[in-house]
Formats: C-alpha cells, structure tokens, sequence
C-alpha cells in the first residue's frame, strides 16, 4: 500500500456518465423505446424533475422494472451507447480538469455501469490514457466491489480514495467500499438530493474539483 502522502487523496475514481460525459439527453432519447421493449413504465415529461431527486431504487420502483431484467436492460443499453457514442460529448471543462489532476500525479480511475470500450471512444486516446485504471460494466448496485478492485490495483487506501460521481448509489457504493465520496452537481441527480446524502463536497464544476483536491 501507498506511503503517507503530502495530500490526504491520492486516487480519484470517476463516475462517467453524469459525472465526466453528458449523456442525459441521449439517455432521455432511448429510454422510452427500451421501456417499450423490456415492457416497463415509459417515463413521461413531466416525471424527469421526481425521478431526478429519486435513488436509483427508486427509479426503479416506479418504473416496475424486475430485477431479473436489469442485466438483459444494461446490455441493451451498452449497445445503444455503442451506435450513439460519437452523439455523447464530455461536459465542458472535464477536459481540462483531467490534464490537471493527472498533471498534479493523482491517480485517476473510472468506475462505471457502462462499458470501457464505449468510456475509451468518447475520452478519445489522449485523455482514455490518462486514467490508470478501469473498473467497468458494474451492475446498477455492484459498484462497491468495483471501487475495492480499483483500490487493491492502485495500492491505494480507502482513506487515501476520494469517489465523485452523479447519482445516490455512487455515494453508497464509496460507503461500502470505505472511501470519501463527492457529489457533482451538472448530473443525472438533482444537487439538493445529492447533498442529502452528506458527501464531503458538491461540485459546481469541474475546476471546482481541481481546487479542491489542491487543498487536501
């Protein structure tokens, strides 16, 4: 494991989508002809706000989605992100931000529900290549055990870990793992439910997780 640091972090895992790539409007795009497909409740306009502020148990509830169907749903899913993955761009200044903290020498990491090909194809190489370590294809609650891989990988304790993500199981996933986590707030998840959950920050951008990582 890792000596003490001069900085409390030394590995940063990154959600993906919501958190490094903006890929909700292509998911508002698809949904309903997967819900058409997989046979669960379509998702009305006026439902995106509530479902925003809900966990993912939640959504799940209200959609009547059985958990046999989640891993047949996920795969579908991938696909789709697969045909579409030149529509899905990431969210400005995530760029920059990667150049800086890999700059800094923090090890970066992704862990993610989508696939590391899909992830690969809209980092493009250059910044694909500035994380160390991928983590993906988790299903929708088995992020956890992904987080603890990553940290046996890089040699890095949990307290040494911060996790920054966009949705409520993130957060939980850091709890069970042992790890700080962070909220950003341009995410699939609404900010004051994010913050509910009492993450040690909320980002309001991604420079503003530069600054902060800078300080610790």
């Amino acid at each position: 494991m890792d000596d003490e640091p001069l900085c409390h972090y030394r590995l940063v895992v990154f959600d993906f989508d919501g958190t490094l790539a903006d890929s909700f409007d292509w998911f508002a795009g698809i949904i309903n002809d997967v819900a058409d497909r997989y046979r669960f409740r379509r998702v009305e306009e006026y439902e995106a706000d509530a479902l925003r502020g809900m966990d993912a148990r939640g959504v799940i509830r209200h959609l009547g989605i059985p958990a046999w169907k989640l891993p047949l749903i996920s795969r579908h899913m991938h696909k789709l992100a697969a045909r579409d993955a030149a529509a899905i761009r990431l969210f400005p200044g995530i760029e920059a931000m990667l150049a800086d903290l890999d700059a800094d020498g923090f090890k970066l990491a992704v862990v993610s529900s989508n696939t590391e090909a899909n992830i690969r194809t809209v980092l493009g190489p250059t910044f694909a290549g500035r994380f160390h370590h991928y983590a993906c294809g988790a299903s929708v609650f088995g992020k956890a055990k992904r987080l603890r891989a990553v940290m046996k990988q890089a040699g890095v304790r949990p307290s040494h870990t911060l996790a920054i993500g966009d949705e409520i199981r993130d957060g939980d996933a850091a709890t069970q793992a042992g790890c700080a986590y962070a909220s950003v707030a341009w995410g699939y998840t609404k900010p004051d439910a994010l913050a509910a959950r009492r993450p040690v920050a909320v980002f309001g951008s991604p420079s503003e997780i530069v600054a902060y990582l800078r300080m610790r």
